[in-house]
């Protein structure tokens, strides 16, 4: 048993060392010569790594190959390169909490709401149509066509934060009703999976029991949020008395953690969590210094993330259903842009701010393969299919920094 744990951490090293120097690699070619954000590289590296292409034929000494297919999961990568993956995640949403003004963030809220409502209803609902339309389900309450509805409405903000963060727009507008809108987008998410799980399950879900899981939701965000804004002063003050040398940034992080725990355990995503945290930590004197002495921690973890979201990209999956996912990335795409930024248009957004906020909620990321491999698990759709799934996922997530960037660098207000 010491000898295999040992045999993991081993392999998990080589393929630590290989994601960063590809990272790299990516993110210096695609900002120095291709005028396109860093994190762009480092998808395009994940996918030229992926156990699904290359990554499978490359061989190291004792780690080969050193990016096996995992066939015990359906995301394709080692259960340890994920939670690897997922521990970064949190460094940059909490980063991104931390950047945000709360006084903002709380401004935003409606219209946030207003937005990821749009957002989350019309994917669902083209999806699932879409879905009966190409012979791939005969009903609405098709569990293939529920899922896929499912699949849709996911938001993923991890790649519009680091674009927000580094062009330094997180505190507009736009940046803040996107975050905000991200928190809602995935409380609504939890809820159309709940129903999803529901109907596939028992056949039905009661109206009191969706209430119910939009309620406790709700409840456990605001909890930590508010618990956050509530113990983050006095415990600074704590912290500025501790004499050990990084003392106090690592129970901001112990904490940070734990609220991504306690997220997860309550059935909301664990980077809500975090952004809750770091919106709490964002109301103190040590905003600054939190974000200096994460630097190091953000460009050693951030990268691996974006690496391994790539790595989830199965491109020989997608061919199996190439015409129905061109159909579903178009729908992923049109509706997630027209839903987020119509509604934005009635909220004091003018065309350009609605058009950013649109791109801005349009990745699926890791939380639309989460999804679809609950799907899988429950045996609603086929491996094809969810070669479908990543379709839409891989190509909204690259779609939006290369159109987000360039709205970002027009020099016009994006509210009325």
């Amino acid at each position: 048993m010491e000898s295999n744990i040992a045999e993991i951490a081993f392999h998990l090293v080589a393929q630590i060392s290989l994601i960063l120097l590809f990272a790299k690699i990516g993110s210096e070619i695609f900002e120095r010569f291709l005028k396109q954000p860093g994190v762009l590289g480092e998808l395009i590296a994940g996918v030229i790594i992926s156990p699904f292409f290359l990554g499978r034929h490359i061989n190291l000494p004792g780690a080969s190959p050193l990016f096996p297919i995992d066939t015990h999961n359906a995301m394709g990568v080692s259960p340890e390169l994920y939670s690897l993956a997922q521990v970064a995640v949190i460094i940059l949403l909490f980063v991104s909490g931390v950047e945000t003004d709360l006084s903002l963030f709380l401004k935003y809220s409606v219209p946030a709401f207003v937005i990821a409502t749009g957002g989350v209803i019309f994917p669902f609902i083209l999806g699932d149509l879409a879905t009966i339309w190409m012979g791939y389900a005969n009903s609405f309450l098709h569990p293939t066509a529920l899922f896929m509805g499912a699949i849709l409405t996911a938001t993923s903000v991890g790649i519009t934060a680091r674009i927000l963060s580094d062009m330094g727009k997180i505190n507009t507008p736009e940046g803040i009703t996107i975050l905000a809108g991200a928190v809602v987008d995935d409380v609504l998410g939890i809820l159309i999976l709940t129903i999803v799980l529901g109907i596939v399950d028992k056949g039905e879900v009661s109206l009191a029991t969706a209430g119910m899981v939009t309620l406790k939701a709700l409840f456990i965000w605001f909890a930590i949020l508010i618990i956050g804004i509530i113990i983050a002063k006095p415990l600074v003050k704590l912290l500025k008395k501790l004499k050990a040398e990084g003392a106090w940034l690592g129970i901001i992080l112990a904490i940070t953690y734990f609220a991504s725990y306690l997220a997860e355990s309550f059935g909301l995503a664990m980077i809500i969590g975090a952004y809750a945290m770091g919106l709490a930590f964002s109301t103190t004197d040590l905003k600054e210094e939190i974000i200096e002495d994460l630097k190091g921690v953000y460009h050693f973890l951030v990268p691996i993330f974006f690496v391994v979201m790539g790595m989830l990209v199965d491109i020989s999956a997608m061919g199996k259903a190439f015409i129905f996912g061109i159909v579903i990335t178009l729908i992923a795409t049109i509706t997630k842009i027209l839903g987020c930024g119509i509604p934005a248009l009635f909220v004091r957004f003018n065309l350009i701010g609605a058009t950013r906020i649109g791109i801005g909620m349009l990745p699926r990321g890791e939380v639309a393969l989460i999804v679809a491999g609950v799907a899988l698990a429950k045996g609603a759709i086929t491996h094809d299919i969810y070669g479908v799934a990543i379709m839409a996922t891989a190509v909204t997530t690259f779609l939006s920094p290369i159109f987000l960037v360039p709205l970002l660098r027009i020099q016009k207000e994006g509210i009325r």
